[in-house]
């Protein structure tokens, strides 16, 4: 099949372009055939197409496919000046990495002619009916070898194969450090490295820009031809893959070194190739394994009698039944065969795991670099209320984004501690809010030690990123904290986030990846002499404002590192709908492990479900194995969105997708970051962004502006599922949340892109054919949605009743108290929002007490918590709201509100009455 044939627009390749991976790497290929054909036709020169294979050979060398032989072939072939042998080279090479078809058929590593059928050129593998093949590697063989004995040592390798191996691999090499790690980067096959002695530093290929991400990592590192600090580079970038380090001498002496346990193994030389290669197939099975998965697979082979309380086992009464068979039809019998409500013959008990379940989880701590891991199968709401439940005891003090997800309300209700609100910078023009500055938080911290309450407050919880994409440093806020109280507990809100431990951008944002960073800093003897400078400079009494201005550095022999982190893997990885996971890294986690069973018996199901605990189990594997590329493509598929909508001038004239410009105000970019959009973003200006800023924009969630189009959020989101059946989550009142993850395809995007086009084209043709008063009702469509939105509202304060034993200059409160005030119906009344009553005792009292959280969706976060003094700019925002959707309010009842009787029993002062 040909291809219209134009003369392409070549630009040279970047290597270090921010995030050109799997799909820049095909579309370069692509153009490569374009431009083999525009020269088969005479509308490009020999030399020029010669260009394009040169500056493309760059970044193949960091692949196994199409490999030295077959570039060597396709040089020739050009070489000869045979225009069409070198046309259907690349149309085979190009095919077979679509289909992916050079991972299991040894006819595509061939230079000679394609004799499969034609069906195999276009069906992709898993689609194609044929047998099981074995999963698919590449090993990075870092070496000292001159390039031309490459070939060679790869037959070398391929010799080892094996029949009986469970996987096949291909070797990949390289010559220097900086190519080593630009294929670690680029090429996310790799899933094991061995690094040899004697190679070189400085890449063959000129990359300044990667050169400076390189001494970023570790200037000694990156500067030295050292095979353990190639080690420990490449470890830091990709933790989940296999290293194995082949030493010519002193191996004794390097295995005993502490550093040495980033290596899996040592080998000495070459002796011993046949153990290297089942060393490396040793590492990957142990990342494949999945304890729990693979045990219910062999549960459901058995013939298995079922005299406990669960019919569906087995599925006899949904098969033998002429009404509820097609359920069966429809998911089959494995699902049945899996099922069962016994712990023994295989299983394991997820409240008290001793056997699959156990190992399972502790896979999955080594995977997030936790000390431990709870599959939670209730979702990320039971996660959290956990953690707050068995780290808090009534009236202790907790720290808490205001706008965080109402699990962690909840949570301090059910466990009686006083949260101290604390407020994200708000972005009113699209109805929503950012993230908690650092200065609120370290604001609140010193308000209680000037109270005497610090040691009152036990935990910071925040929400890491927001549903909008807003990161957090986590290291720098839990340092800072720390500084002010070593003993802090953190919790971080991950349900959105848990897919970035696989990212090394954006894995030291995440709080098991903060938290292992400050381990190590803990360790490190520098840290004591950095704290030491710092208090010198500092003085013996600080003042609150140079406190807040200073980046405080904790005192490492005080901190005690206390984090946790739930991840919501269902919302960004392989697992069932619920599925979800605790992490753990706390060095006084035995002091509260009783509490956190408990908490797990409290809110753990006692019948949870086998598929959801398997899917957790193999969203591990999949992650440690493949999520890499993975995370690398959903975050390429958002680029692409941004870029499409961006530059396509009809989308761009009604829709446009906010930058990190947009969405993170520029006092918080203090590296002068702009976008992920600008030509200038590379993986060096990202990760000094990552590194210095104090918010940075997760590139997977984009935020949508609708409102300039004429729709409300709401109103776009249901003509998008009922007319195009595309689906999203979030809307505010101008914009919805668009977010890839790991199971988009550039079909997707396309989809959208098409979509959007489709609309935009409705909205210019129906202005363009209608007269002044449509387009004048449009223009105020429009402005009462991007200019007339209502200010956000702040929380205000827990009502005297409520702060029995608060401080002067904090705001927590008893917010257990006001939630069950609620159950005295005596005790509350209800008044109507558009009553002049809400208006006469805003002004003439007594108090507005919310007696319930209220939840208006959008924005998502409770604008009002039991306890709360009802403001005006509350009743403000409520009374400009056009959401239908209002958790805890009732619009044919009222606000249900606490009456100023029962606050009077509550504070034993006199009653102020109502009118």
């Amino acid at each position: 099949m040909r291809r219209n044939v134009e003369r392409p627009k070549h630009k040279a390749s970047r290597i270090d372009q921010f995030f050109a991976g799997p799909n820049a790497r095909a579309d370069r290929w692509r153009d490569l055939a374009d431009a083999a054909d525009a020269w088969l036709a005479g509308s490009l020169d020999r030399a020029e197409f010669e260009k394009v294979v040169a500056d493309l050979t760059i970044t193949e060398a960091y692949f196994a496919f199409p490999g030295l032989q077959l570039l060597a072939a396709l040089r020739e072939r050009a070489a000869a000046d045979d225009a069409h042998a070198t046309v259907h080279l690349v149309d085979r090479i190009v095919r077979a990495m679509m289909t992916r078809s050079f991972r299991h058929d040894a006819s595509d590593w061939d230079a000679g002619e394609d004799i499969r059928d034609s069906v195999s050129e276009i069906v992709p593998s898993t689609l194609s009916g044929r047998e099981h093949r074995r999963p698919y590697f590449e090993t990075l063989i870092v070496t000292g070898a001159p390039a031309s004995s490459w070939p060679a040592l790869c037959a070398e390798w391929r010799k080892l194969r094996r029949p009986l191996d469970t996987f096949i691999y291909e070797p990949v090499f390289v010559g220097s450090l900086e190519d080593a790690f630009c294929a670690t980067i680029l090429n996310a096959n790799i899933a094991a490295v061995v690094i040899n002695e004697g190679f070189a530093l400085r890449s063959r290929h000129d990359a300044p820009v990667l050169r400076s991400q390189l001494a970023s990592l570790d200037a000694k590192e990156a500067n030295t031809a050292s095979a353990l600090g190639l080690a420990k580079i490449l470890k830091r970038v990709r933790p989940e893959l296999d290293l194995y380090l082949v030493m010519n001498r002193r191996v004794e002496e390097m295995a005993g070194q502490a550093d040495a346990g980033v290596a899996r193994r040592i080998f000495y030389s070459v002796e011993e190739l046949l153990e290297l290669h089942l060393a490396i197939l040793e590492g990957v099975q142990g990342r494949y394994e999945t304890p729990f998965f693979d045990n219910l697979k062999k549960y459901a082979q058995r013939p298995v009698g079922t005299f406990h309380a669960l019919p569906i086992a087995r599925g006899k009464s949904i098969f033998k039944s002429d009404w509820i068979r097609d359920m069966g039809e429809f998911y089959g019998p494995t699902l049945f065969l899996a099922e069962s409500s016994a712990t023994t013959g295989g299983l394991d008990s997820l409240l008290e795991p001793t056997g699959n379940i156990k190992a399972a989880q502790e896979l999955a701590a080594r995977a997030f670099g936790a000390d431990h891991v709870f599959f939670v199968t209730n979702g990320t709401s039971t996660s959290n209320k956990m953690a707050v439940q068995a780290l808090l005891a009534p009236g202790d003090i907790a720290i808490v984004d205001r706008n965080c997800h109402k699990s962690h309300h909840y949570g301090m209700v059910l466990a009686g501690a006083q949260p101290l609100y604390v407020e994200a910078f708000p972005m009113t023009e699209y109805s929503m809010y950012g993230a908690v500055p650092l200065r609120s938080i370290k604001e609140a911290l010193l308000n209680l030690k000037a109270d005497g309450r610090l040691h009152r407050a036990k935990m910071i919880d925040l929400t890491n990123c927001t549903f909008d994409g807003h990161i957090y440093n986590t290291r720098r806020v839990m340092e800072e904290c720390l500084a002010i109280k070593p003993d802090l507990i953190f919790l971080w809100d991950e349900a959105w986030f848990g897919f970035a431990r696989f990212s090394p951008f954006l894995r030291p944002r995440t709080a098991m990846g903060a938290a292992n960073d400050i381990e190590a800093w803990l360790r490190d003897p520098q840290s004591v002499a950095d704290y030491e400078k710092q208090q010198a400079e500092l003085g013996t009494t600080p003042s609150d404002d140079m406190l807040l201005k200073t980046r405080l550095i904790p005192d490492p022999r005080k901190v005690k590192l206390r984090v946790y982190q739930t991840n919501s893997t269902h919302k960004s990885m392989s697992a069932l709908r619920q599925g979800s996971m605790l992490l753990v890294k706390d060095v006084e986690f035995r002091s509260v492990e009783a509490q956190f069973h408990e908490a797990v018996f409290t809110h753990a199901s006692t019948s949870p479900n086998q598929q959801l605990i398997a899917s957790l189990d193999v969203a591990r594997r999949q992650m440690e194995l493949e999520g890499y590329g993975l995370v690398h493509n959903a975050i390429e598929i958002a680029l692409a969105i941004r870029q499409a909508v961006s530059r396509h001038p009809l989308i761009s004239k009604y829709f446009h997708v906010l930058g990190a410009d947009k969405m993170v105000p520029a006092s918080y970019r203090e590296s002068g970051f702009t976008d992920y959009l600008d030509p200038k973003s590379n993986w060096a200006a990202a990760r000094r962004s990552l590194q210095e800023d104090e918010f940075c924009l997760d590139p997977t969630r984009m935020t949508l502006v609708c409102g300039t189009a004429g729709f409300d959020g709401t109103q776009f989101k249901k003509l998008l599922a009922d007319r195009y059946n595309i689906q999203l989550n979030k809307t505010s009142r101008n914009s919805v949340l668009l977010q890839s993850n790991i199971n988009n395809t550039r079909s997707d995007v396309a989809h959208l892109i098409r979509v959007l086009v489709e609309i935009s084209a409705e909205i210019d043709g129906r202005l363009a054919k209608s007269g002044p008063n449509v387009r004048k009702e449009f223009e105020e469509r429009v402005k009462s949605l991007m200019t007339d939105v209502p200010d956000l509202p702040n929380f205000s304060h827990f009502h005297d009743a409520f702060r029995r034993d608060a401080g002067q200059r904090t705001n927590e409160g008893d917010i257990r108290g006001g939630f069950y005030s609620a159950y005295s119906a005596d005790g509350c009344e209800y008044i109507r929002l558009a009553d002049a009553e809400i208006d006469r005792r805003l002004k003439e009292g007594p108090d507005l007490v919310s007696a319930n959280f209220v939840i208006p969706y959008p924005p998502g976060f409770p604008i009002m918590v039991p306890g709360q003094v009802i403001t005006r700019e509350t009743i403000d925002f409520m009374r400009k709201l056009d959401v239908k959707e209002i958790h805890g309010y009732d619009a044919a009842e009222g606000l249900k509100l606490v009456r100023a009787e029962a606050l009077a029993k509550r504070t034993g002062k006199p009653a102020q009455r109502a009118a």
